[in-house]
């Protein structure tokens, strides 16, 4: 017998398994979490927060996404990424970045009915342990997970108190292992991986100065150093990030990763804050640093039987285009609702072989984007004479002549205007945010081809409604005029059956099915006189189906099927549909 017995075994409380155990425990399914440490996170790592997670706050409840806001530094101050020879400094350039151009922006409004926000994980994490812990979730701190084994009904866990020393099991019928870059569950699952570990070494030096008087013209998130002898993790410059506007901040500055990581000294750390900052007699308060690794990492399969991992478990990655504990959380959006069908006998466990498939394609395209971004850096090096040599007197030269009335001097600033352009691929990558399409078998597309982008995947979301797209975002009208998301309309742990006027007969049938297979289905009727109405057309230029043709929706947003028209037998094609998605 297990000392402890509860539903999913969630190992590990930053953004996956928090997140996790709050979508569990918000569709009521019984689980424990378990931190190996006795706080969660106390360093801000993670903190662009893109609309596809806020997406998933709002799925939480509207609540959950205004705590986040509360907390957040708005969209307008994460602004213009600035380029500079320090804070004080000359200034070499800047860029719109996180949708702060107006043509950016206005692709983020009409996407989402959530704002990107740079929110630090030390805030973020409290916000979804707390939701998981007041709606259900039973939570252990300083208790490490030690060893599992599996077997056909379930899966039993050895973890350690670490307060007592004491191990104890845990019998549960899933397991979650979201405990970050060095997994343990992993590790023992045995899981392909591919890529690198510890490519380059960094460190981060925390601390408080009031900084304002550099930058409150230049409101950013993030501002590049570029001067001689600057190293970050192989990149080629200091990072000086905003964790608080203005008085609280990030250094990451990097280390030989073939030499023993640095012990990171306060006059150490006072000294690189100087430097970078270009003020000799800057005071500064330090909060902490630490050192860590630069990985590109991924597993390419993230389960085996009843065991999964998320995370940082399974995608490992340097912090470029702010992709980490986005990724996690929407892992973690993924999986849950997967789970909880299974665990409450709506849904056969072959339905959870579909969080793979769908998932590490996602982590994949992750780790490779975000170190492609570090070599993206290369093009500004060029332009100013940094690329190779520790020549710094050299060095310096090169980037001053950009300042000469030559031909050659222009040439360079041209050159240097163009790379730092180039950079949306990493500070403004609104598709790799937003344009996860899925692939597996809980996607039912019956043949229908996946529309092509028409615009640059990477940078552009592209709406559709084809089967494994998330659903796009309109607003429609309730009938007292309270305007409402399309995406309001679908999630919170259920499927969503949205139809138009002459598509009633998809609503009885939805009602059938439901009744038969013991799953919950919502539906919605969108029309003039209906409960929401269109009044803008913007949901009919987006359905991509006629007045009478039917979506299906999962409790992730993320279309199971579609229907252009109304089906000869609505009832039939919704059963065929429902048991193939849920592997019934």
């Amino acid at each position: 017998m297990a000392d402890i017995e509860t539903d999913v075994l969630v190992v590990g409380t930053g953004p996956a398994g928090s997140a996790t155990a709050a979508l569990l425990a918000s569709s009521g399914v019984a689980n424990l979490v378990v931190n190996r440490y006795r706080w969660l996170s106390n360093t801000p790592r993670a903190h662009i927060t893109n609309q596809r997670t806020m997406e998933v706050l709002r799925d939480l409840g509207p609540e959950v996404e205004a705590e986040a806001v509360m907390h957040a530094s708005p969209q307008e101050l994460m602004g213009e990424n600035v380029f500079c020879e320090s804070l004080a400094g000359e200034e070499l350039g800047r860029m719109k970045s996180w949708g702060t151009d107006p043509l950016s922006k206005a692709e983020h409004l009409q996407s989402s009915p959530s704002f990107m926000n740079d929110l630090p994980q030390t805030f973020m994490e409290p916000i979804l342990f707390k939701t998981a812990c007041a709606r259900g979730t039973q939570a252990r701190m300083s208790t490490e997970y030690v060893s599992h084994v599996q077997d056909a009904d379930g899966v039993t866990t050895t973890c350690r108190d670490r307060l007592s020393g004491k191990d104890f099991t845990v019998r549960s019928k899933f397991l979650v292992g979201a405990d970050g870059g060095n997994s343990l569950v992993a590790e023992h699952l045995g899981l392909p991986f591919e890529g690198k570990m510890g490519v380059g070494g960094s460190m981060n030096i925390l601390f408080r100065a009031d900084l304002s008087k550099y930058v409150a013209h230049r409101p950013s998130v993030l501002y590049w150093v570029m001067q001689p002898g600057a190293d970050v993790g192989g990149i080629g410059m200091g990072l000086v990030r905003m964790v608080r506007p203005w008085n609280e901040w990030l250094i990451v500055w990097g280390y030989d990763i073939n030499q023993p990581p640095p012990d990171v000294t306060p006059e150490l750390a006072t000294g690189v804050a100087r430097q970078l900052v270009g003020d000799p007699e800057l005071k500064i308060e330090l909060l902490g640093a630490n050192t860590w690794t630069v990985n590109n990492c991924f597993a390419t399969h993230m389960q085996k039987g009843r065991v999964f991992i998320m995370g940082d478990a399974a995608h490992r990655h340097p912090p470029s285009n702010g992709l980490g504990s986005n990724t996690s959380i929407q892992d973690g959006f993924n999986l849950a609702w997967k789970l909880a069908k299974v665990v409450k006998g709506q849904a056969g466990i072959g339905l959870l072989d579909s969080y793979s498939a769908e998932r590490a394609p996602i982590a994949r395209q992750i780790v490779t984007r975000a170190n492609q971004s570090i070599a993206e850096f290369g093009p500004i090096f060029e332009a100013l004479g940094m690329d190779g040599g520790v020549d710094h007197d050299k060095i310096q030269r090169n980037m001053e002549a950009r300042a000469d009335a030559t031909p050659a001097a222009e040439a360079q600033r041209e050159a240097l205007r163009k790379a730092i352009a180039f950079k949306k691929y990493e500070f403004d990558a609104h598709g790799v945010e937003m344009n996860q399409r899925y692939a597996s078998g809980a996607v039912v597309t019956d043949g229908q081809r996946e529309p092509a982008f028409e615009k640059d995947r990477e940078l552009h979301y592209a709406p559709t409604t084809w089967p494994g797209a998330r659903l796009p975002h309109v607003w429609v009208f309730e009938r007292s005029g309270r305007k409402v998301s399309t995406l309001d309309l679908c999630g919170h742990g259920e499927f969503t059956l949205l139809t138009g006027i002459g598509g009633e007969a998809w609503v009885a049938a939805a009602e059938t099915v439901s009744a038969e297979l013991g799953l919950p289905i919502r539906t919605h009727v969108i029309g003039p006189r209906r409960a929401i109405e269109d009044h803008t057309g913007d949901w009919a230029r987006a359905r991509e189906i006629r007045d009478a043709g039917c979506l299906v929706v999962r409790p992730d947003h993320h279309l199971a099927w579609r229907s252009e028209t109304l089906a000869a037998d609505p009832a039939a094609e919704l059963r065929r549909v429902f048991k193939s998605v849920l592997a019934r």
